[in-house]
């Protein structure tokens, strides 16, 4: 005989719309048993004592709908995550930046939650281009959560987050010990532009980008939003230029707009536009 299916909660379903209101992101099956989780700690410091009462102070402040949101998005990140993928972004920025001569890469990190993944572009790039720093390539982080964007903006990590991915030959290069904490180096920070933006509704950031790392955002999204982030990317990326997106993403029937890139393993190019040549303008 068949279990019936458990139906969500009347407070689960009310999450799961606010998430997919704000962000576009949607709350699986495979999520739902991390959403009390993940709210504990916000319904023990309002001094409320069951996820009920949470959301329907949600309901009416907006403030604490905005603290609900930032909970529930997924923050799990680390230095280099997926390495080889930045080996491979570093040599199509160096591909790149000898045929465009002077002009300044452009790098865009979209969904870049705490700072990892920019930060880990930066020290690649900072290595790459060592003899030539004035020309480091210009990168612009974005995320949705307001909390994580300032843990990135300040670079500071814990012990256990610095040494997820992190070397100790970077850590030391790279970073300051702030008592039990690890800070980003200015000569880091500089070379990145946080800004918060909603991938899904927001304004995208000025002018056209080179590369896009879009790395496990497309994971969380209904297939409609997909196409809709993919087309809006596509028109983001310069003729020539490359999406990056997670070991589990593929733009394979969800845009007609990007084709696998025939120099770079794992990366895209717009369809139409040969991936190896570059614009000077």
């Amino acid at each position: 005989m068949h279990q019936p299916i458990p139906q969500p909660s009347r407070s689960l379903a009310v999450l799961a719309a606010l998430l997919e209101t704000r962000t576009g992101q949607q709350i699986g099956t495979e999520r739902a048993w991390r959403v009390e989780t993940a709210l504990k700690p916000v319904i023990r410091d309002r001094g409320l004592e069951t996820l009920d009462q949470l959301v329907a102070e949600a309901a009416c402040q907006p403030e604490v709908a905005t603290i609900v949101v930032n909970a529930l998005l997924n923050h799990e990140s680390s230095f280099f995550r997926d390495a080889p993928v930045f080996d491979i972004v570093t040599e199509a920025a160096r591909d790149m930046q000898a045929q465009i001569g002077t002009r300044r890469l452009r790098v865009w990190s979209a969904g870049c939650s705490m700072g990892q993944e920019p930060l880990s572009l930066a020290m690649c790039f900072a290595e790459s281009y060592k003899d030539h720093l004035a020309d480091l390539p210009e990168i612009i982080a974005t995320d949705v959560s307001d909390s994580a964007l300032n843990r990135a903006r300040s670079g500071r990590f814990t012990q256990f987050e610095i040494q997820r991915g992190l070397s100790v030959r970077r850590m030391i290069e790279w970073f300051d010990s702030t008592g039990p904490d690890w800070t980003a180096k200015h000569a880091l920070l500089r070379n990145i532009q946080f800004r918060r933006m909603n991938l899904v509704a927001d304004p995208l950031p000025g002018g056209r980008f080179d590369i896009v790392m879009c790395r496990n955002v497309l994971l969380y999204l209904a297939p409609k939003v997909r196409r809709k982030v993919l087309d809006r990317i596509a028109g983001a990326i310069r003729p020539g230029g490359l999406l990056v997106l997670g070991a589990g993403e593929t733009v394979i029937g969800q845009s007609d707009r990007f084709r696998p890139s025939g120099k770079y393993r794992g990366l895209y190019t717009l369809d139409g536009e040969i991936a190896e040549s570059v614009p000077s303008a």
